[in-house]
């Protein structure tokens, strides 16, 4: 698990969703209860596998002699809630950055949002004073649970979200799945920009092609690449 989540870690400047040390990686062995996460504010240059810190389901640290990552209780949230979910990415990249801060959700204007996310990518409310001053990471993970619910979207079909005036969190079933879909999530939302500069009467795509798109890659009737 160290070795996953510290490749996947690595993987996100590769892939230019972050800068300096704005992001990590987690994730949970089911049958043990434990949590592998980046230690918190380490450079990505200098960081080893074996800075990797283990944690339990309450955030409670088991191993590693530097701190978690101080997102270490939104994940936790999320692993409660979202029951199939096997690991969580956290990154400030640009574009999904830039719809956060708008306070918006990103439409799904085209097929390649609908490859990965099944209709919209959601935005949380805004944290409240006593929210943030309180527990701010938990309460994070609170609002992104409590998103999901009220709009009653599951989060195998749309795994990722933002939260407003911070920026994206993604999961997946691995590392890899995860940080593939922080990957996606930063494309559509520019994709998605650039789309209303060019047509400001744009609409989502129709049903029926998020469909074709989201169902030719995912559940019993995929047939897209080597299934």
């Amino acid at each position: 698990m160290k070795e996953r989540v510290f490749t996947a870690n690595l993987a996100l400047p590769e892939a230019g969703l972050v800068k300096l040390t704005w992001g990590n990686v987690s994730e949970i062995n089911r049958d043990s209860g434990l949590i592998v996460i980046k230690p918190s504010g380490v450079p990505y240059s200098t960081m080893k596998a074996c800075d990797m810190v283990v944690t339990d389901l309450n955030g409670e640290v088991l191993e590693g002699k530097l701190k978690p990552s101080s997102d270490l209780a939104t994940h936790v949230e999320l692993y409660k809630a979202f029951k199939e979910i096997n690991s969580v990415v956290h990154t400030h990249s640009k574009n999904a950055v830039m719809w956060a801060q708008a306070g918006r959700e990103i439409p799904a204007y085209g097929t390649t949002h609908a490859d990965t996310f099944y209709g919209v990518v959601p935005c949380t409310r805004q944290l409240t004073s006593k929210e943030v001053s309180s527990a701010y990471e938990l309460e994070t993970g609170n609002v992104i649970v409590e998103t999901f619910k009220e709009k009653n979207i599951d989060p195998l079909a749309v795994p990722g979200v933002l939260v407003y005036g911070h920026g994206p969190f993604t999961w997946g079933q691995t590392p890899q799945k995860a940080v593939e879909n922080s990957i996606v999530l930063d494309e559509i939302a520019e994709m998605a920009a650039v789309t209303e500069v060019v047509n400001d009467t744009v609409l989502p795509i129709p049903q029926y092609l998020l469909d074709k798109h989201y169902f030719r890659k995912h559940g019993a009737n995929a047939y897209y690449g080597q299934i």
